[in-house]
Formats: structure tokens, C-alpha cells, sequence
């Protein structure tokens, strides 16, 4: 039995609350998911690698996005389909705030990167004459050493808010993973300093981001309507179009599984559950596929390097 007065060595992650006999019928969505964003960018990052000629800053932003998706997955995927599939629901107490750490921490950076991508955007329409001299390597260096930190700053004190909780009413986790609130509800003592601190963490980077990032789009249509031509104009919107919907599969599912937390207490807690899996595993798997066709120079290095790999191994 479980004893409240005794600091936890470890929790138990239900997985999907309520749905924990269907676990083995929907792990293969799951799976897919993780599999497709694991292969998406792993083959971006190769196709970057092997193409001088996207040796740019918009695919420099695109292969540390790709990088920050394949740690996002594997963060919360093996452990998931190891529930799902081995009913294995043990997890240690630091392994648990280290997976809440890697978690929360990789979010805050793809929403940064998010925000970097529409700066690099609005520079490349709204000032192209500057835009080498403005998005440089260390610029680009510098902006994401600055998301490593406040990643690490914000994450690092919701980390220590919750080590100096003093005790806790159970060790069961209802979630498939181990995120901020559904730890710190379990504990015996007053959270709120935790939970305005958790409110406050989320409104500075995902509040902070998505108000620039229309910010943003909103100069950049209006520098793309005053240009002269409707050609030129479809241009300009066709070098936008794949970000637009990278960050809006971002936000708008992280809006959804945020609202549905906190106020949809008539939803069923499965729903919960499965919207915050989604938020964190659709993203990185959507990002390589959108950005893969929706971007002729991605498109033509890949076949090319594809080519020089076929006809490679026919030697």
C-alpha cells in the first residue's frame, strides 16, 4: 500500500484512462506516428546533409527543427508503446521529471523555432535586399542557444517546484506520459505556486510565440499584397504556405488538448489523454511530410541525391 507520508520512488502511467483494455487495438496509430516522424526527418537531415545547395538559413532552421522532433518523439513514444504493449506502467521518480524535462523543454523549443521561421519569412519578403546580411549562421547560432535556455530556465524551475513538494496522495499518473499537471495534482500539499507557475511557463512561450508569429504574418501579407504582380504574390505566398501549416498542426492541437484540460470537465478523461499524445506526436510527424512536398528545392534534392544513391549501388 501506498504510504502519502513517503516521498515516491516511483509512479504508475495508466496510459489512456478508461481505455487501458483497448491499449493493444490503438497502439498501431501510435506506432505509425512515431515511425513516420522518425523516418521523415531522419530523411530530411539526410537530404540536407547531402545537398550543398540547402546549406541556407531557411533549411538550417528546417534540420534543427527535424533534429528537435526526432528527440520530441522519442521522448514520449517508447515509453508509451511499452504501456501500451507490454503493460509495462512503472516509472521511477527522476526517470519521471526527466521525461517531463525533455518533454516540456523540446515543446518550448519547436514553438521558438516556429517563432525563428516566421522572422526568416518576414525578413525574406518584407526586406529580401538585407536578407543575407540579416539571417546569418550566427544569428542563427545565437537564437538557438537563447531557446536552450529559456527552455532549460523555465522547465529546470517547474522541476524544482515540484522536488520541494513534501509529499504525495498517490503514485498513479491517469496519463500515458508524465506531464506537469497530472504529476503535481497527485501531491498532498498546497500547488498552487505550481500551477500559476505551469500557467505562466505555457503563456511565455506558446502565448509569447503564436502573438509574434501573427504579428509576423500579418506584416508579411501585407508586404506580399503591395507587390506589384499576382505572380509575384503567389511567390511570396507559396514560401510561407509550409511553415503556416507546421505551426498551425502546432498550435491548434496544443490549443485543443489545453482547453480540453482545463475546461472541458464534461469531456471524457480519455479525450484529454489522447489530445495531449496527438499534440506532442502528429507535429514532428506532419512537419517532413508538409515541408517534403510543399517545397520544390527539398523535392528536387531528394531525388537527386535518391539518383546518385540508386546509381551508386548499381555499380
Amino acid at each position: 500500500m501506498f504510504n502519502s507520508t513517503i516521498y515516491p520512488t516511483f509512479f504508475i502511467l495508466v496510459g489512456i484512462p478508461g481505455l487501458e483494455n483497448e491499449h493493444k487495438l490503438i497502439s498501431p496509430f501510435f506506432f505509425i506516428f512515431y515511425i513516420l516522424a522518425m523516418l521523415g526527418n531522419i530523411t530530411l537531415l539526410a537530404v540536407f546533409s547531402a545537398s550543398p545547395g540547402l546549406h541556407k538559413p531557411m533549411f538550417i532552421f528546417l534540420s534543427i527543427l527535424a533534429s528537435n522532433d526526432i528527440l520530441l518523439s522519442t521522448s514520449i513514444a517508447p515509453k508509451m508503446l511499452c504501456i501500451f504493449w507490454f503493460n509495462d506502467r512503472l516509472i521511477s521518480f527522476d526517470a519521471c521529471l526527466l521525461q517531463m524535462f525533455f518533454i516540456h523543454s523540446f515543446t518550448s523549443i519547436e514553438s521558438g523555432l516556429l517563432l525563428a521561421m516566421a522572422f526568416d519569412r518576414y525578413i525574406a519578403i518584407y526586406q529580401p535586399l538585407r536578407y543575407g546580411s540579416t539571417i546569418t549562421n550566427n544569428l542563427i547560432g545565437k537564437l538557438v542557444i537563447m531557446l536552450l535556455v529559456r527552455a532549460a530556465g523555465l522547465v529546470g524551475t517547474i522541476l524544482i517546484l515540484i522536488k520541494r513538494l513534501p509529499a504525495f496522495k498517490t503514485n498513479i499518473i491517469e496519463h500515458s506520459y508524465c506531464e506537469h499537471m497530472a504529476v503535481v495534482k497527485l501531491a498532498a500539499a498546497d500547488i498552487r505556486i505550481n500551477s500559476a507557475y505551469g500557467l505562466f511557463a505555457a503563456f511565455t512561450v506558446a502565448g509569447v510565440d503564436l502573438l509574434f508569429i501573427l504579428i509576423s504574418y500579418g506584416m508579411i501579407f501585407r508586404a506580399v499584397f503591395n507587390l506589384p504582380s499576382n505572380d509575384s504574390q503567389q511567390r511570396a505566398l507559396n514560401t510561407c504556405t509550409p511553415h503556416i501549416c507546421v505551426f498551425l498542426s502546432f498550435y491548434v492541437l496544443a490549443f485543443f488538448s489545453f482547453l480540453s484540460h482545463r475546461y472541458g470537465k464534461r469531456i471524457p478523461p480519455y479525450i484529454h489523454i489522447i489530445l495531449s499524445d496527438m499534440y506532442l506526436l502528429v507535429p514532428p510527424m506532419l512537419n517532413p511530410l508538409v515541408y517534403g512536398m510543399k517545397t520544390k528545392q527539398i523535392r528536387e534534392q531528394f531525388w537527386n541525391v535518391l539518383c546518385k544513391y540508386r546509381g551508386t549501388s548499381e555499380q
